[in-house]
């Protein structure tokens, strides 16, 4: 019983994780970008 609870909590982890990626790609993007120039602009 157990192993099904973690299953299913890995399971809803890994949807969760896909769904955010597709709605919201355009912000991790820019938020990688901006954090790549904070980097590059600082040294």
């Amino acid at each position: 019983m157990e192993l099904l609870i973690v299953l299913g909590a890995a399971a809803a982890v890994a949807g969760g994780t896909v769904w955010v990626r597709r709605n919201f790609r355009s912000e991790i993007d820019r938020a990688k970008r901006i954090r790549r120039a904070r980097r590059g602009g600082g040294r």
